[in-house]
């Protein structure tokens, strides 16, 4: 198995997509503004929301996803699914993949970051940097692997795309799971985002739905997000040993040939 294919699994997976959305409500009338405005108070709550997911130092995030395809003829195709990461900041994490067609696993250490795929038992891995987030960046852009989830560590840092956004409104509130969510809406460019957070003093991201405006379909990706900020895992998960059987395989750069 290439690296090329263990990236590809990886990047269906991952919610790496930041871009965008929001819309102002019609005004009386019914009649749509040519420009839709940035609320202050929207893009407040996606900064409240990224300083506290830098403040969790442990914890695990359970993720079921939903995206589709369109075909030439128009018709959607949905396909699922999920994903869960357990971290302990700030140098290791361990994320699991997976769906009806594949497994795949990435395991980090601190000094490593190993890819597994259990039923090939094939594994790569790879000197990294000392951080989480330096790793993120390492391994997106030298072997193009993005690591789940990984919107969770640029939240709150001055890498959060919050300068791009054209657009932006509060739609008002929803209950994801059992929680009562603030539902806010943003755009960038050819993206619409939407995402739900907590209310109260845990502002969790619960559910992201993200809209490609640049396909006449529009089709979505839908996320929802389950929290466990009191994990029992043991430092041993992140920890790679190979299983019995397993065999290595090289990693090379994306521009080495």
């Amino acid at each position: 198995m290439t690296l090329r294919k263990i990236a590809f699994i990886l990047l269906v997976l991952s919610l790496t997509t930041t871009p965008c959305l929001s819309a102002d409500p019609s005004p009386p009338g019914g009649t749509q503004p040519a420009v839709a405005a940035v609320d202050a108070s929207s893009i407040q709550a996606l900064k409240n929301m990224g300083a506290y997911l830098q403040s969790l130092r442990r914890f695990q995030v359970k993720t079921e996803i939903s995206s589709e395809t369109v075909l030439v003829n128009g018709q959607k195709l949905q396909h699922s699914a999920s994903a869960e990461i357990q971290v302990q900041r700030p140098n290791k994490l361990r994320a699991l993949m997976w769906s009806a067609r594949a497994k795949r696993e990435l395991i980090y250490d601190g000094k490593t970051a190993t890819l597994y795929t259990p039923a090939l038992k094939y594994y790569a891995s790879t000197e990294t940097a000392d951080t989480i987030v330096a790793m993120r960046k390492q391994m997106e852009e030298k072997y193009g692997v993005d690591v789940p989830m990984a919107d969770l560590f640029i939240w709150g840092t001055a890498a959060a795309p919050l300068d791009k956004i054209e657009s932006a409104m509060n739609a008002g509130q929803d209950i994801i799971g059992q929680e009562l969510c603030d539902h806010y809406a943003f755009r960038q460019g050819t993206i619409d985002w939407q995402i739900w957070i907590s209310t109260g003093d845990r502002p969790l991201p619960r559910k992201l739905v993200i809209t490609n405006r640049n396909d006449e379909a529009r089709p979505q990706s839908v996320s929802l997000l389950d929290w466990n900020l009191k994990p029992t895992f043991k430092d041993s998960v992140f920890k790679f040993t190979p299983p019995k059987g397993a065999m290595p395989i090289g990693i090379r750069p994306m521009n080495t040939k």
